[in-house]
């Protein structure tokens, strides 16, 4: 019977297991199991990075790096050079992800060093990984210089040692930009011996040359008509490429500073497709090389644009993205324009502009200014808040930090016009509640949440008066303000800027840094220039604030989050600075503590 029960005890357990529901987990992936959706890959959801570009000793190249923002830590680091084009990567500009997240870009101008070569290094980033696996191979794209120019000379003649050359033909870096000032240029085949030679180009329009010869006390050139003299550009001229827009995945667009064009770059061939000059189609004596400095793209119900801010020559280009072709833009009139956003919509691109402090908006259905309205003359940058709909213009010069709502304001007349509205502004001047040592407030970013916006700033000691005795001389305190982006107050009044230091690298409580020379901002960039000393990024996630830090060779990591709030004893105030991420070694002499230097970290951009 005891056998009998075990068997029936049995069955009944058989019997029941057949009705029991057990799931099993399949792993969904592209390509994978049938009913999966088909997702590119890595999913943008999973993929939360933010990206650096560093500047290393001259004639060495630079770097690039990726932030894991949930890890904390730098997972991949590449130089920006390949090392099969003589030089490349030297100087890195500026740098972008592409919309997709496949590849990462960044524009190298290495030609301000002598045989530098410029290029736009790419690369594959690191996928949904928190291990330092490496970021992919570095791929370098070409840009091409201008070629050499010749004209017949029509007059030569001289006034102390100054040469003026009459043109036959004007001498022209590509269908309409003038050769840049400093070029060389070879005279051959001149009578009067003083006058041949090569020179550098000291002014030129679009019919005379002037240089300075070391001969003087020539005479007029009489021309002979049966074998001409010639005038020719010996050099080629260098792109320079400053700055990289798209929000596109199959292309790339560089703007280069030198050679006044916009090239296209082609993101799988990596190579450049096209190129178009942003100068004007006609010249007056003394007009200036256009210079461009920033651009950005936006979509239209024409097509994509892109809007191209001209340092030189105070104009913005507007691009048609297919074929590079002009628009004309109707009343702009700003001066030393340096930044752009566009609006969500894409319906308006706002401008700042540093010569006359202007936020300039621009409508992009007709290419028409619609707003101008007051920053303050040495405005330098702009960030757009794509979730409260909201402009923050920071400017160094004046200690002021605006905020402008994008929509409410109105024309000249008065009429309401859908341009931004100024909603409050904060001073970072000594004394003020934001800084009141007075700090200099140079970018600014906000968390996608809403809840909160930050300004980088920096404080500028002198000699024997740096505050924090750690730092003997001359000192740079770099800090981060934070603010409600509802009530627009400061976060913390007691402490109103976060100190950005930690231990390690530096000091137990340090928070000044020794200033290096080349971080320093000139009044106008140039690709010989830093453009930001400090800036700023929110990931993508609003978890954590990231602020690069050229004089230190780090970057600061802000938790933005208490994710410890359920545990008690382990809570970590938000807005917390949790380390110092520092930057790739440098080829320039060790620290005075005998560590090898870093890298100087310049800018940062967001992975999706």
């Amino acid at each position: 019977m005891g056998c009998l029960a075990a068997m029936v005890i049995s069955m009944v357990l058989w019997s029941a297991c057949g009705q029991v529901y057990r799931p099993v987990v399949i792993p969904c992936t592209t390509g994978g199991v049938p009913g999966c959706p088909v997702e590119p890959n890595p999913k943008p959801s999973n993929f939360h990075s933010v990206f650096g570009i560093t500047v290393n000793t001259p004639y060495y190249p630079g770097g690039a790096l990726q932030i894991d923002v949930s890890g904390d830590s730098i997972v991949g680091e590449t130089a920006t050079s390949t090392g099969t084009a003589p030089n490349a990567g030297f100087n890195p500009t500026h740098g972008i992800i592409l919309p997709n997240d496949s590849k990462v870009f960044v524009a190298t101008a290495a030609s301000i060093f002598s045989g530098g070569v410029d290029a736009i290094a790419s690369f594959s980033p690191v996928f949904q990984t928190s291990l330092a696996v490496g970021l992919g191979p570095v791929s370098t794209a070409s840009l091409p210089t201008l070629t050499n120019q010749s004209s017949a000379i029509t007059g030569l003649s001289e006034a102390g040692n100054v040469v003026t050359v009459a043109l036959a033909s004007p001498l022209l870096a590509n269908s309409s930009a003038l050769v840049p000032v400093g070029t060389s240029v070879a005279i051959t085949g001149e009578s009067i011996g003083g006058y041949n030679g090569t020179f550098a180009i000291t002014s030129i329009n679009a019919t005379n040359v002037t240089y300075t010869d070391s001969v003087t006390g020539l005479a007029a050139c009489a021309i002979n008509t049966t074998t001409p003299c010639t005038l020719a550009a010996t050099a080629s001229i260098p792109a320079q490429p400053v700055f990289l827009a798209s929000s596109e995945t199959a292309s790339v667009y560089v703007a280069n500073f030198n050679s006044s064009t916009v090239a296209k770059l082609n993101t799988t061939t990596n190579v450049v497709t096209n190129t178009a000059t942003v100068e004007p189609t006609t010249y007056a004596t003394g007009d200036p090389p256009a210079n461009p400095i920033a651009m950005v793209e936006a979509s239209t119900p024409n097509g994509f644009k892109l809007y191209v801010a001209n340092q030189g020559n105070n104009t913005i280009s507007s691009l048609n993205t297919v074929d590079l072709s002009p628009n004309t833009i109707t009343g702009f009139t700003g001066i030393d324009p340096v930044w752009l956003v566009v609006r969500g919509d894409s319906q308006k691109v706002y401008v700042v502009t540093q010569g006359d402090g202007q936020l300039v908006t621009i409508d992009t259905a007709t290419d028409t200014v619609s707003s101008s309205l007051p920053v303050g003359v040495g405005a330098n940058y702009v960030f757009y808040d794509p979730d409260l709909n909201r402009l923050y213009v920071t400017n160094p010069a004046t200690a002021q930090v605006y905020v402008f709502a994008d929509t409410g304001g109105v024309d000249s007349t008065g009429a309401p016009n859908d341009t931004p509205v100024l909603m409050t502004s904060f001073s970072f001047t000594a004394g003020s509640v934001a800084c009141p040592l007075g700090c200099m407030p140079i970018s600014a970013t906000a968390l996608l949440d809403g809840s909160r916006f930050y300004v980088a700033s920096y404080q500028n000691y002198s000699s024997g008066k740096c505050p924090d005795s750690n730092v003997s001389g001359n000192c740079i305190v770099p800090g981060l303000t934070v603010f409600d982006a509802n009530s627009l107050t400061i976060k913390y009044p007691n402490a109103p800027t976060l100190t950005l230091l930690t231990w390690p690298p530096f000091a137990t409580n340090q928070y000044a840094l020794s200033p290096v020379a080349t971080c320093a901002p000139t009044t106008l960039y140039t690709p010989t220039s830093t453009r930001f000393r400090v800036f700023t990024m929110a990931s993508e996630d609003s978890s954590r604030v990231y602020v690069s830090m050229c004089d230190a060779g780090t970057v600061a990591v802000i938790n933005t989050t208490d994710s410890n709030a359920n545990n008690p004893g382990t809570s970590i105030p938000p807005d917390t600075l949790v380390t110092n991420l520092v930057g790739p070694y440098s080829d320039g002499p060790a620290l005075a503590s005998g560590e090898p230097a870093f890298q100087n970290p310049i800018f940062l951009f967001m992975g999706q």
